[in-house]
C-alpha cells in the first residue's frame, strides 16, 4: 500500500476537526457529570450542552429550543417519521424511490400498520418532480419525506418547488407535517428549515466532522410529536435517556465551525469535485457519470458527491484496488452497500446492468486538496485500466 491516504469517502462520515476532538475530550475529563442532577458537576454538564444546543440552533438559522438532540441522523430520521402522529390525522404518506434507508424502512414499518405509502419516481439524474407529489397528495396524508441532497448521486431535490406545492395543499388548514433528510446538506449547503417551512429536518454531527453517535432533529414551534424512547423525560420529552455529553460538545464545536463557514463550503469543495469527475471521465473512456451534471451553475448539483460507473469492473473490486493504493471510496451507501445487491438510487434512476454494477462513489471534504484530487484521477485511470487488461 502506498505512504499516502486520500479519504474520498466523505458522505459516510468524515474526519472530525481538530477543535471537536478536544471538545470531546474536554467534556469526558471534566464535565462528567450527569445533565439531570442538581449539582454542581451535573450543572456543568447541562451548560456544555446547551452552548452545542445553541451553536447546532445558529447552524440551522433555529432556535434552541426547536433542536431535539439524538443517537444520530436515522434516529433523527425514525423520530419524525413515527413519531409524526401516525394514524391520527391522516393514514397516508409520501416520499421518494432515493430516500436513504432509514427513511424507507421507517416507512415500511410504517405499512406494516396500516399506514398507506406513496413512493415517487425519480428522473434520470434523481431528482424528484415537484408536480408527480402534487398529484400524489390525498385528504387523508398526513406526512411529506423528502431528502435534500442525495447521499450517493449527490441530486439536490427541488425543496423551492415542494415548498410551493406544500403550501397550496395546507391552505384551508389541511394538516401535514413535511420532514427532510438533511444529513448530506449540513456543512454543504446553506440550512434554513423554517424560511422553507419545514416541520422536521433531521442532520448527523459525523457527516460534518462531529463525532459519531450524534445528531438532532429541527422540530418547528407547535409540531405534535411522538417520543420513541420513553423514560426520565430528557429534551423536553421528546427524547429521553441520559444525554451524550461528549458527543454533544463535539457537535456543538462543529456547528459553530458550520454557522461560520456552511455558505462558502460549496464554493471550496466544488471545483474539487469538478476536476475530479472531469479529470476521470477524460483519462477512463467509457466511464459514465451518474446524477446531475457537475456544473457549478447547476443548483442541482451537490458539491461533494461524485458517482461514476465503470462498465465491465465491479464496483468492489475497483474499491479495494484503489484502497491498495491508499485512496478510499465506497459503492454506495454506507448503510446499505453490505447488504444491497445494487443501489436502490441508481436503480430508481434507471441505471442496469454494467453501469449499476460498476459504480463507485467518490465524496469529498473541505479537507481535501487539488493534490488528493490529482492522485485520485492518476490512481483512478491507472487502476481502470490494469484491470480491464485483467478481466476484459
Amino acid at each position: 500500500m502506498t505512504g499516502l491516504q486520500v479519504y474520498l469517502d466523505n458522505s459516510a462520515t468524515t474526519r472530525p476537526y481538530p477543535a471537536v476532538v478536544r471538545a470531546v475530550a474536554e467534556a469526558m475529563e471534566e464535565h462528567y457529570g450527569n445533565p439531570s442532577s442538581l449539582h454542581k458537576m451535573g450543572v456543568e454538564a447541562d451548560r456544555v450542552m446547551s452552548r452545542a444546543r445553541q451553536a447546532v440552533a445558529a447552524s440551522l438559522g433555529a432556535g434552541p429550543g426547536e433542536i431535539v438532540f439524538t443517537g444520530g441522523g436515522s434516529e433523527a430520521i425514525n423520530l419524525a417519521i413515527k413519531g409524526a402522529l401516525p394514524g391520527r390525522w391522516g393514514k397516508h404518506v409520501v416520499t421518494t424511490a432515493v430516500e436513504h434507508p432509514a427513511v424507507l424502512n421507517a416507512c415500511g414499518q410504517l405499512k406494516e400498520q396500516g399506514i398507506q405509502v406513496t413512493v415517487l419516481p425519480v428522473d434520470e439524474q434523481g431528482a424528484v418532480q415537484p408536480g408527480q407529489l402534487r398529484e400524489a397528495l390525498r385528504e387523508d396524508t398526513y406526512l411529506v419525506s423528502v431528502m435534500y441532497v442525495n447521499n450517493e448521486v449527490g441530486t439536490v431535490q427541488p425543496l423551492d418547488g415542494i415548498a410551493e406545492v406544500l403550501a397550496d395543499f395546507r391552505r384551508g388548514g389541511r394538516k401535514l407535517l413535511w420532514h427532510v433528510d438533511a444529513v448530506q446538506a449540513y456543512g454543504k449547503l446553506p440550512l434554513r428549515p423554517g424560511e422553507l417551512g419545514v416541520d422536521l429536518l433531521s442532520v448527523s454531527a459525523h457527516k460534518a466532522h462531529g463525532p459519531k453517535g450524534v445528531g438532532a432533529l429541527y422540530v418547528a414551534p407547535h409540531t405534535q410529536l411522538l417520543p420513541l424512547v420513553a423514560g426520565g423525560g430528557q429534551e423536553h420529552g421528546r427524547r429521553s435517556g441520559t444525554e451524550n455529553v461528549p458527543g454533544l460538545a463535539g457537535f456543538g464545536a462543529a456547528a459553530a465551525v458550520i454557522a461560520r463557514e456552511a455558505r462558502g463550503a460549496a464554493e471550496r469543495i466544488f471545483p474539487l469535485k469538478k476536476k475530479l469527475a472531469e479529470g476521470i471521465l477524460a483519462a477512463v473512456p467509457g466511464a459514465v457519470l451518474n446524477g446531475p451534471p457537475c456544473r457549478q451553475e447547476n443548483l442541482r448539483c451537490a458539491p461533494h458527491i461524485v458517482n461514476l460507473s465503470f462498465p465491465g469492473l465491479r464496483g468492489e473490486i475497483l474499491l479495494h484496488s484503489l484502497e491498495e493504493r491508499g485512496i478510499y471510496v465506497s459503492t454506495g451507501s454506507a448503510c446499505a452497500s453490505r447488504k444491497s445487491p445494487g443501489s436502490h438510487v441508481l436503480k430508481a434512476m434507471g441505471v442496469k446492468g454494467e453501469l449499476l454494477e460498476g459504480a463507485v462513489r467518490f465524496s469529498l471534504s473541505s479537507l481535501n486538496t487539488e493534490g488528493d484530487i490529482d492522485y485520485a484521477v492518476e490512481q483512478t485511470a491507472a487502476v481502470v485500466q490494469e484491470l480491464y487488461a485483467l478481466y476484459n
